[in-house]
């Protein structure tokens, strides 16, 4: 039979600073942001266009969760409530971010 470790008849339940969460979630945002804007720039630069340009942008959010994660040691419960904020939070938000500087990016090389 397992047991749990208890403390005056309460479970201990892991405690969180909730600062430091806040503060990890910023740097998941930032990051993502960060990777959205270079992503667009190397999409423009190699003249993606359409539906290769969104694949391009996906594979960079895959590539930025992977590598949080592995900044993190892959123990993300550690650091996150859960696996969605490392891989989900801010992905439509770098995508409006991605389309600016992919477009931007495109219209120097390849227009002008």
């Amino acid at each position: 039979m397992a047991s749990t470790h208890k403390s005056n008849d309460f479970v201990d339940l892991p405690t969180v600073n909730v600062e430091n969460m806040q503060n990890n979630i910023k740097v998941v945002l930032y990051s993502r942001t960060f990777m959205s804007i270079i992503g667009g720039v190397i999409a423009g630069i190699l003249g993606f266009t359409g539906f290769m340009g969104f694949v391009f942008y996906f594979i960079v959010m895959a590539i930025t969760s992977v590598g949080l994660a592995a900044k993190a040691g892959f123990s993300v419960q550690s650091y996150f409530d859960s696996w969605n904020q490392i891989s989900i939070d801010g992905f439509l938000g770098g995508l409006l971010s991605f389309v600016l500087f992919w477009t931007f990016a495109y219209d120097i090389v390849h227009i002008f």
